[in-house]
């Protein structure tokens, strides 16, 4: 006990020989391994602090340090610092174009928000203010239809018109050029060993949406498909057992509706060559047909005197009731809203939530005849531009009629009068709005009851030009 003690008070000295003994690292260079008790050890020099010198700035220190780090990296950490250098210079690049492309964005956004306002029916883009007087001498009159022409379509692209006549013919014309660039001739009924073709009046045609398939419904009963590129003859629909008045394709489908004066609807799959269904509801010959996106289609109802709305998965209707005459033409303006004309000379904007029109438009085109005994114009067609408050109509007034649906489809206001001479059986507007085109004849399409003598079965090609946005809402 006594000697553990002793050696516990005792530093560094053994409590026996060989006993609590420290293994000692060799001496270098002759200085003992262990300093003696109660000396100091010099600081290295490194170490060394003065109070007179600067002390080191906080970016100094930095440098120093990144230095000491290069030298001690070993070779992945630095492929890692290399590669985190390059992901950085890349975000900053992104940030760079995100920047620049902030005005694209803008305009997806807006694109995308327009496309849902389509789909809902409420997309309705002012542009009828900016449309400016059209001039005479930039109308183009193409001339190659025998009889007056029926009706017509423009591509998707605009770059092409179909048209059809009173003569069974159907020709692709250009529109960059004015000329033909293919022509579907009359055949002969009953006849065999022949092309493919109309053998009775044309009377309507549509174009899908892409632009693939090119249907024309004629007064013998047929509707005839063909391949808008080529021109090429690829099914033939029978089924109605009238005259074929109207046809449309669902927008972004090859569903086809079509309708006769056998007073039915039918609705038609193009790309499966198939018929889906029939629908029934009008009391006399269905005169006009239109449709988009939206499973259903409307149909003017000559002189039962009403417009209906189609939904085809329901097999329901809607009647609307407003014009006094027999109801010759009917174009959609939107999902929600629609334009009728009859011949009772009105023009009728409607709105499918109610059975009566938003405004009629008496005497839309005028009075004819003498004192006394002045009849109306007949409207013979209507077309409008997609999504927009602009409308156009024709008669056979020697004019052409341009509208604006204003205070929220609630009225129309004609804006500028187009002059032409003989019926207008149809018109289109292009996809753009660059410019108006109409089929006109010296007979009405649907029958001979007058004929306008001085006029020239041809298609015109009306330019439009506008006005800029601010110096519109200026005037």
């Amino acid at each position: 006990m006594s000697a553990t003690v002793a050696a516990s008070g005792k530093r560094g000295r053994p409590a026996g020989p060989g006993a609590g003994k420290r293994r000692r690292k060799p001496d270098v260079e002759g200085e003992p391994a262990r300093a003696k008790v109660g000396t100091k050890k010099r600081p290295k020099l490194s170490e060394e602090i003065s109070s007179d010198s600067e002390p080191e700035s906080p970016e100094d220190t930095r440098k120093k340090e990144e230095e000491d780090e290069e030298l001690e990296e070993t070779a992945q950490e630095k492929k890692l610092r290399l590669a985190k250098l390059y992901l950085e210079q890349l975000r900053q690049q992104e940030e760079e174009k995100a920047e620049e492309e902030a005005f694209g964005d803008d305009q997806v956004a807006g694109r995308l928000k327009e496309d849902v306002l389509e789909q809902r029916g409420r997309l309705q883009k002012l542009v009828a203010k900016e449309i400016q007087a059209p001039v005479v001498t930039d109308i183009r009159v193409l001339r190659g239809h025998q009889l007056s022409v029926t009706c017509l379509v423009i591509t998707p692209d605009n770059s092409a018109i179909f048209s059809g006549a009173k003569d069974c013919t159907i020709i692709k014309w250009s529109v960059e050029s004015g000329k033909k660039l293919h022509q579907i001739r009359r055949v002969k009924k009953g006849a065999e060993g022949q092309a493919p073709g109309h053998a009775d009046h044309v009377l309507c045609m549509a174009i899908s949406s892409d632009g693939k398939y090119l249907a024309t419904g004629d007064r013998n009963k047929l509707i005839l498909i063909w391949d808008t590129d080529t021109c090429k003859h690829l099914c033939t629909f029978t089924g109605h057992r009238d005259a074929v008045s109207g046809l449309a394709f669902r927008k972004g489908t090859h569903q086809l509706y079509s309708t006769s004066h056998d007073r039915s609807v039918k609705a038609w799959n193009v790309a499966e060559n198939a018929y889906v269904e029939t629908l029934f509801g009008h009391q006399d010959a269905v005169m006009a047909l239109d449709g988009l996106s939206r499973e259903s289609c409307v149909t003017a109802g000559g002189r039962d005197g009403t417009v209906r709305v189609w939904k085809i998965p329901e097999e329901s209707q809607l009647v609307f009731y407003g014009h006094q005459g027999s109801i010759d033409c009917i174009q959609l303006i939107n999902e929600e809203h629609m334009i009728s004309g009859s011949e009772d000379g009105s023009l009728a904007l409607w709105g499918l939530s109610k059975k009566r029109p938003l405004t009629l438009q008496q005497k839309a085109h005028g009075m004819r005849g003498e004192e006394g005994l002045e009849q109306p114009y007949w409207v013979s067609s209507v077309t409008a531009l997609l999504n927009t408050d602009l409308v156009a109509s024709g008669s056979h007034s020697s004019f052409v009629r341009l509208w604006q649906c204003s205070e929220g489809f609630r009225k129309l206001e004609p804006l500028w009068d187009i002059p032409l001479v003989g019926f207008i059986n149809s018109l289109k507007f292009s996809s753009t709005g660059d410019f108006l085109v109409a089929g006109v004849g010296k007979e009405h399409r649907l029958g001979r009851w007058w004929q306008v003598k001085d006029a020239k079965n041809s298609v015109c090609i009306i330019p439009l030009r506008r006005v800029p946005p601010a110096a519109a809402a200026g005037s």
